[in-house]
């Protein structure tokens, strides 16, 4: 039976997303768990279920005999206003029941446009959205996720912060709460007992005070709770990634969504060191799994899926130090099945055509690449790795071998970038474009699909251009602009919304005030920020001005190297050190080796696992 009466699910779209039943699916007695968790995903269910980490989680705590994990999405806006319509609260997907009784309201961060799906879910569900203003019996709100490593935009509305790897911090957590439920202790004795467990941020305990410019003075830890909360957070990290958790088994959408797959995470972290890339430092250090465990994760979910397709996922696939092999064991195992083998995340300079023949038995789609930059000046500057030479012969040799469609991922705004820069971006698709008629002289061949895409460059925390400034609206229309007249009208050009690039930017940088800015837009009316169709950039640049905070401070504002980061008492391992330097690397245009070719002394060391200890 539906929470959602069926004369409202017949009413919008998509109904099956509501309804929860679906293979794999977790149903348990409520009666006979000490915990419930409600695991959200601030996003529609389509974007939600294509996410492996979430999948993950709610099968890890279900896993736990004491703890009931349910899903909890986003609804499309036409569900939400027949909700409030009728009175109805935010529900569990398996259980079907309003939420705002759970132990937990747990959300995953993985993308700042999302934070006000994180307010009006929290609202839907009848749960005070400050923590301030709730009380005994109100469910604890926990984050974590990418995003949640600048923990400030949100802290007013979040109780607990879980930053890094959660699959053993959860445990952990889930572990002191049925021992604190137990005793019948208050809503703040586990707060303070939660801030001791490693990797665990409590927002309530810090206070942060401003320099008249309006830039960060000081967060430190009210005075009161200094015996319970730490003046640095340092990250969790799974140092066993071997034997780290991964489910035989993953919930079955009934509806199409966007990664509709099993997905293998092959290794966490990456090598390369790409300046603008969060993830490439936030996940460090690098730790892979067995070709065999891989293999064993893979036989157990075709088996319990039956997904057609199994793809590998990491930051750069093609850096896993055995892939070749991990291919031929995988293929021996699924091909007779009728599985294809995805191998996305593929660099330009390890492309090879046996690797792609392998991978593409079964069916052939298309390729990615990204080279970020049009010239090998700015692609120095931003460490990405690879040369126009590496561009060009992985082009060549995938026409050869029977491609025809690539599309180009670039990046406008990088720093330091010129015009020139731009256009080299036209003149590497115009070769490209060359190579494929070259190839196909004098044959019938099929028209070939290049696409050059770019997205806005935006400044993110804990890379070494964090202090970096974004370009102005007008100036990312002018370079898009620019480009799109350089390039061939055989080639297709899209490009990112600049408008959500620079909202985006704000909040990726932000500090405590600006969680006034996010509940003044939530309460305008802002949902779904991530999507074209709702996101109102006018309402964003209304609510900065009405909150008092000029939006250029966060976006365009190029900050001190001494300045003090609205995430500088949290600690990724990378140091703040090391960043600088490769920010003098850049301005420069000198490029860091990878981790595989030399330890470069990030910081990361410290988590005593993985390539680090290899290389040692």
């Amino acid at each position: 039976m539906t929470y959602i009466k069926d004369e409202i699910l017949a009413q919008v779209e998509k109904p099956a997303r509501y309804t929860g039943g679906e293979w794999n699916s977790v149903v348990k007695d409520k009666n006979a768990v000490d915990i419930r968790f409600a695991f959200c995903f601030a996003d529609v269910y389509d974007i939600g279920m294509s996410h492996l980490g979430y999948k993950l989680i709610y099968h890890l705590l279900n896993d736990r005999e004491d703890t009931w994990c349910e899903r909890v999405l986003a609804p499309w806006p036409d569900l939400e206003e027949k909700m409030r319509e009728n009175n109805l609260s935010l529900f569990g997907l398996e259980s079907q029941e309003p939420i705002n009784d759970f132990d937990f309201i747990g959300f995953t961060l993985q993308y700042e446009m999302s934070y006000t799906n994180v307010v009006n879910m929290l609202d839907l569900a009848g749960v005070p959205v400050f923590s301030t203003d709730r009380k005994e019996g109100d469910p604890f709100v926990i984050a974590g996720g990418p995003s949640a490593n600048n923990t400030e935009v949100l802290a007013d509305f979040v109780d607990i912060f879980s930053l890094g790897e959660g699959e053993e911090m959860l445990n952990d957590l889930m572990d002191l709460y049925k021992e604190w439920k137990k005793s019948k202790g208050n809503r703040f004795e586990f707060l303070k007992k939660a801030a001791r467990i490693d990797g665990i941020y409590v927002p309530c305990f810090y206070e942060v005070e401003y320099n008249e410019d309006g830039t960060v003075k000081a967060h430190k830890v009210k005075e009161e709770y200094k015996d319970y909360a730490k003046e640095k957070v340092v990250k969790r990290v799974v140092k066993d990634f071997e034997s780290a958790y991964f489910p035989g088994k993953l919930v079955v959408p009934y509806v199409n969504v966007v990664h509709d797959r099993i997905m293998i995470e092959i290794f966490r972290g990456c090598t390369r060191g790409c300046r603008f890339c969060q993830a490439g430092f936030i996940y460090r250090p690098v730790r892979e799994r067995s070709v065999e465990k891989i293999t064993e994760i893979a036989n157990k979910l075709v088996e319990s899926t039956g997904y057609e397709e199994v793809s590998l996922l990491s930051l750069s696939t093609s850096d896993y130090s055995n892939l070749g092999l991990l291919c031929d064991e995988l293929l021996a195992n699924i091909e007779d099945k009728k599985v294809n083998l995805g191998v996305p995340s593929l660099r330009v300079d390890s492309f090879s055509l046996g690797l792609m023949e392998k991978v593409s038995r079964v069916r052939k789609s298309g390729l990615t690449f990204a080279p970020e930059a049009g010239t090998q000046r700015l692609r120095d500057v931003i460490n990405k790795g690879i040369t126009e030479e590496d561009i060009l012969k992985s082009s060549e040799i995938a026409f050869r071998g029977g491609w025809n469609n690539i599309k180009l991922y670039f990046m406008l705004g990088l720093p330091t970038e010129t015009d020139e820069d731009i256009l080299g971006i036209a003149d590497l698709a115009h070769k490209i474009l060359e190579i494929y008629k070259k190839v196909h002289e004098g044959k019938r061949a099929r028209k070939p699909e290049i696409t050059v895409s770019v997205s806005t460059f935006v400044p993110k925390p804990f890379t070494p251009f964090q202090w970096c400034g974004q370009i102005s609206k007008e100036e990312i229309i002018r370079r898009q602009n620019l480009l799109k007249k350089a390039l061939n009208r055989k080639i297709k050009f899209s490009w990112h919304d600049p408008e959500t690039s620079i909202i985006e930017a704000a909040l990726s940088r932000g500090d405590r005030r600006v969680g006034r800015v996010i509940y003044n837009v939530w309460r305008q009316g802002g949902r779904f920020d991530a999507w074209e169709e709702y996101m109102n950039y006018d309402r964003w640049i209304c609510a900065f001005k009405e909150e008092g905070l000029d939006i250029e401070f966060y976006t365009e504002r190029e900050r001190d190297i001494d300045e003090v980061l609205p995430w500088d008492h949290v600690s990724v391992g990378v140091t703040k050190k090391f960043l600088k330097k490769e920010l003098e690397k850049a301005k420069k245009g000198e490029t860091t080796p990878n981790c595989m070719e030399k330890c470069t002394g990030c910081g990361a060391a410290l988590y005593e696992g993985g390539i680090c200890v290899d290389k040692s």
